[in-house]
Formats: structure tokens, C-alpha cells, sequence
């Protein structure tokens, strides 16, 4: 079982992004001393109350040359709002610096206000995407070529550098919509997941398409490497875990809501009674609800009970821990939460 974090490179309250910069460093090398495998880098756009990471293959290249074992992951890089062909030579960039410690998530993100800002139509971006993804593993095999899509025109282009790993990085495709999790497991992708827009239950019931598309276009095995990005709190005690990120975990569920809510009804977004039906569970959620569903807060063994519960329950190969969505928990408490995650719960799966 491979054990990440996803650092958010969160703004704390009443900080400054010079903070937010320096402590989220600091738990980088945390991540790096403490032993866990991989850290994991979002894409977070016109938010400057919220995060400074606007510029995640920046950070991952900086993360990189500041390590000397831990992973760095991309989850995910947002293809259609960058040329591909500059993604291609970024990515590669940053596997050669951290001697193949690199792994390439990708996605389209649920972002619709960042497309509008931007001024690209989020109904474009599934097209977007794929000839995205085409073209990077055209250009990583270090041959010259030329493509004619619909949203993208190359000439004659042969791509350095080549990646460190060989073809290339493990390459890791978000899905949140229902209609992504068959398609990615036809192309024979590993997959990242999140306790957002969905819970858990909408997880495992979308998994089993996963894996029968998985299976019936002749990949090895049962089905693919799943990663699932959990928010996690951990205390010494049930108690103080549950009663502690109350407040943290409901605005960043409030957010969710609103990023929903604005998407809702727009070109490119899913229309479909499941996803109306899951807006309206996220709409009406209690905290009862979050913490049986969608989040993993407790003790260290009631975390490692929950963690060996999901595993189970939908085959997952990755663990990565949102320590502080919310973006409201003083840093000692997140630190203290690695801390008991690296020294008592990791041990119980490796």
C-alpha cells in the first residue's frame, strides 16, 4: 500500500502566501523525514485566500531537488489549460531531477470557473484532454512528430527532455463523473479517486465498471492500480479527532457545494440523475454523515480499522491523506496527524 499526502500549499488564516510557501515546505520535509512514500501536488487556480499553488510542476521540481526518496505526484496536472507539448518537456523535466521519483496525474478538473476566467469552454475540455494525452506520450517516445486534432496543430516536433523513467512515468487519470471511470479502465489507466463530489459508496459502485472495462479490453490482471485521496484526521483519541476539524471539514465541504453549485447545468458537465441526486445528499449533508462516508478521522487504530475497511471494500492499491482540507487547523495539530498516520497507522499495511 503506498502512503501520500496531498499537499494543498494552503494560505493559513490571517497569513501571508510567503507562509503558506514556507510551511508548506516544511511539511514536505516532514513527509520526507517521517517515511512517507509520496507527496502530492493539486492545481489550484484564482484563489488567493485559499492556496499559492497555482503552478504545481513549479513546486514538484522544487520538491524534487529539496528530497532525496519521497515521490512526487501530480493530482492532477489540468490538460486542457496548457499546450501539451509544454507539459511534455515540464513533466519530463522534473522526472529527470528527482531520478524518476515522478508520477504524472492528469485530469480536466471540475473547475468550471477557472475555464471561465481563462476563457476556455469547459464543454471542450473532455476533446481537450484526450488529444492532450495523445500527444504528451507522442512526444515522450523521443521520435519526431506531427498532429492534426481538432484543438491542436503540431509540425515536425521532437520533444526534450525524455523522461527519467522509461517510456515514461506512471501516468494516473482522475476520474469524478461517472462516465470517466469506464473509459479510463479500457485504456488500461491507473486510476486516482476523491471523497468529494462523491462518497464512498458512489466510489465502489463506479470501481465495478472500472474493473469490468479493465477486464474486458485484456488488461493483466483484475484490475488497476486505484489511489484514493482521503480527508484524514488523527488524534490519540476518537474523541479529540472527531471533536478537533469539525469546523475545518464542514467549510470545505460548504466549498464543494458551491463549486457544484456553480457548475451545475453547464456545457461540458454531466447531466444525469445520479449527479443531482449526489448534490442533493452534499447539499443536505450533516457531520454524522461526513465522518461515516466521506472523511477518516479517529484514533490510530480506528483510522487503521476505516483504512482496512476501504481497502476491502474497493480493492484500493493507495492511500493519500487530506491532513487539512479545510485549510483551518493550526499547523502543530497536522504535523501531530502525520506524525501518528507515519509511526502507527502506516505500519499496519506495509
Amino acid at each position: 500500500m503506498d502512503f501520500g499526502i496531498n499537499a494543498d500549499f494552503t494560505v493559513p488564516r490571517d497569513g501571508t502566501h510567503e507562509d503558506a510557501f514556507r510551511e508548506s515546505f516544511e511539511e514536505v520535509d516532514l513527509a520526507e523525514e517521517m517515511g512517507l512514500d509520496t507527496i502530492w501536488l493539486g492545481e489550484a487556480h484564482f484563489r488567493p485566500a485559499r492556496s499559492v499553488l497555482a503552478a504545481p510542476i513549479v513546486v514538484a521540481s522544487s520538491i524534487a531537488t529539496r528530497t532525496k526518496r519521497l515521490r512526487v505526484g501530480m493530482a492532477v496536472q489540468v490538460l486542457p489549460m496548457i499546450h501539451p507539448l509544454r507539459i511534455a518537456e515540464e513533466a519530463a523535466t522534473v522526472d529527470q531531477l528527482s531520478k524518476g521519483r515522478f508520477e504524472f496525474g492528469v485530469g480536466r478538473s471540475g473547475n468550471v470557473r477557472a475555464y471561465d476566467i481563462m476563457g476556455i469552454d469547459y464543454s471542450e475540455s473532455k476533446e481537450r484532454f484526450q488529444e492532450a494525452l495523445d500527444i504528451i506520450q507522442q512526444a515522450w517516445s523521443g521520435e519526431t512528430f506531427s498532429y492534426e486534432g481538432k484543438y491542436n496543430h503540431i509540425t515536425d516536433a521532437t520533444v526534450s527532455p525524455l523522461p527519467y523513467q522509461k517510456p515514461h512515468p506512471k501516468i494516473r487519470i482522475a476520474a469524478s463523473s461517472d462516465d470517466s471511470f469506464g473509459r479510463i479502465g479500457r485504456l488500461g489507466y491507473p486510476i486516482f479517486l476523491g471523497l468529494r463530489a462523491m462518497d464512498v459508496e458512489d466510489l465502489k459502485t463506479n470501481l465495478q465498471e472500472y474493473r469490468e472495462e479493465w477486464k474486458k479490453a485484456g488488461h493483466p490482471g483484475e484490475g488497476g492500480d486505484i489511489n484514493v485521496r482521503f480527508p484524514m484526521y488523527i488524534a490519540p483519541s476518537d474523541e479529540e479527532a472527531i471533536e478537533e476539524p469539525q469546523g475545518s471539514i464542514e467549510a470545505f465541504f460548504q466549498r464543494q457545494r458551491e463549486f457544484l453549485d456553480y457548475s451545475r447545468g453547464r456545457a461540458g458537465t454531466q447531466v444525469s440523475e445520479a449527479r443531482q441526486a449526489r448534490y442533493d445528499r452534499l447539499a443536505n449533508i450533516t457531520y454524522e454523515d461526513l465522518l461515516e462516508t466521506r472523511v477518516v478521522f479517529g484514533s490510530p487504530q480506528r483510522v487503521v480499522d476505516r483504512l482496512t475497511q476501504f481497502q476491502e471494500m474497493l480493492g484500493i492499491t493507495g492511500i493519500t491523506a487530506e491532513l487539512n482540507p479545510g485549510g483551518f487547523l493550526p499547523k502543530e495539530a497536522v504535523r501531530r496527524s502525520m506524525k501518528l498516520l507515519t509511526q502507527e497507522v502506516m505500519p499496519a499495511f506495509k
